[in-house]
């Protein structure tokens, strides 16, 4: 069983995290929840140097041995915290704890079953152990034994519950690839991701009881934001809505490989088509969660980086698709934001598809991104608006 914060100094910043995850979600959180968090102390779950988010796009470092208050304070701040770098970009991280929150409570297991009730033995799959401290949360509210664990990385997995065990919890924790789930322990009632997803892994489906829950963060290539809640049903499939929330790291997977170069503009100028366009780049690519959302959903594949160098144009959006080779650009001179120019080529003309797309998302009365929902059935899967009746996109 989880132990509890031993000193007044730690209850105290505990105390002051309830109240900024009750601020972010808008009520406090429910009792058993809170009980939750004040059992198992987050700062057993991290490493003597995190890094906090420096509010310009970088990190700053914050070390136990030389600034421990400082430490401590960050560790239960209601801020996402870095706890490994690789090849220079951040690799693993201990959520924000409020994410944390919103999710627990997305997968329904924050009030207590009745004891007749079939969701008393309920039992948990997290993919992606990390830190270990969501799995301790877990432990603290269905059971030690209920609850399996899996992280693709040997390191993460050990690390993880060498922190469970420091806290007093003894869940399952696997090495193994989290796209697989992990058969022995199943059926499991609650499928949960700590990482994001552009697809519902078949496994994650197949190892859940008819009516489970999975919870998982939601990426595209255009726009990684969102979170999903599907329930799944007797023969199989899985319906559910996304919800509003949550920025993760994508899911890792063994035999990843690295994206293919990006084709230059420069070397297929011979292939590329020139026009002009009266939709902002800005638009489809500013910023707009609710429109980004939906682009990433109906135009797969697709990615943007914005160039402000000056070398091509005053602004230039640039578009990729790595898998066909396709580009786009769409460059701003730095006087009219009436037209701009729009250069394209590959097999697909990506800007006319994003530019198709944004105006569909206008069609729909510009819906937010909790108005969209999806189905996974045997055939594929469907993104619909509202209700399955009016689909988006379907694969």
């Amino acid at each position: 069983m989880p132990t509890t914060p031993d000193t007044p100094a730690t209850s105290g910043l505990v105390d002051g995290l309830l109240a900024a995850v009750a601020e972010q979600l808008g009520r406090p959180l429910p009792a058993r929840l809170q009980d939750a968090f004040r059992s198992v102390p987050r700062h057993r779950f991290l490493p003597d140097r995190i890094w906090l988010r420096d509010g310009s796009g970088g990190y700053t470092p914050v070390d136990r041995a030389t600034e421990p208050d400082g430490w401590l304070v960050a560790a239960y701040s209601d801020e996402p915290l870095v706890t490994r770098f690789t090849d220079g970009l951040p690799s693993s991280s201990a959520s924000m704890p409020s994410m944390v929150a919103r999710m627990l409570l997305l997968a329904g297991l924050t009030e207590a079953p009745a004891p007749h009730d079939a969701r008393a033995g309920v039992r948990v799959l997290e993919l992606g152990a990390g830190t270990g401290f969501n799995a301790g949360l877990l432990c603290a509210l269905v059971g030690d034994e209920q609850v399996t664990t899996v992280d693709l990385d040997p390191t993460l997995a050990t690390g993880a519950q060498e922190n469970l065990k420091t806290a007093g919890c003894a869940p399952t924790v696997v090495a193994a690839d989290g796209a697989l789930g992990w058969p022995p322990n199943t059926p499991y009632d609650v499928a949960l991701a700590t990482f994001s997803v552009d697809r519902i892994p078949s496994a994650w489906l197949t190892q859940l009881r008819p009516g489970g829950r999975i919870v998982t963060p939601w990426t595209s290539a255009w726009c990684s934001y969102g979170t999903l809640a599907l329930t799944t049903t007797e023969d199989g499939e899985a319906q559910g809505r996304f919800h509003s929330f949550a920025s993760f790291m994508q899911m890792a997977r063994p035999d990843a490989e690295p994206d293919p170069p990006l084709a230059e503009p420069e070397g297929a100028a011979g292939a590329a088509t020139y026009s002009s366009t009266g939709l902002s780049p800005w638009a489809v690519a500013g910023g707009d969660l609710d429109a980004e959302f939906h682009i990433g959903l109906t135009v797969p594949g697709a990615s943007f980086a914005w160039d402000t160098s000056g070398e091509h144009a005053a602004t230039r959006l640039r578009l990729d698709d790595p898998t066909s080779g396709s580009w786009a650009a769409v460059d701003y001179d730095g006087r009219t934001a009436a037209d701009f120019a729009v250069t394209q080529a590959g097999s697909r003309r990506l800007w006319d598809e994003i530019a198709k797309a944004y105006r569909r998302w206008e069609e729909l009365g510009r819906p937010s991104v909790g108005r969209y929902g999806l189905t996974v059935t045997s055939g594929g899967t469907a993104v619909w608006v509202d209700s399955p009746a009016i689909t988006v996109a379907a694969r």
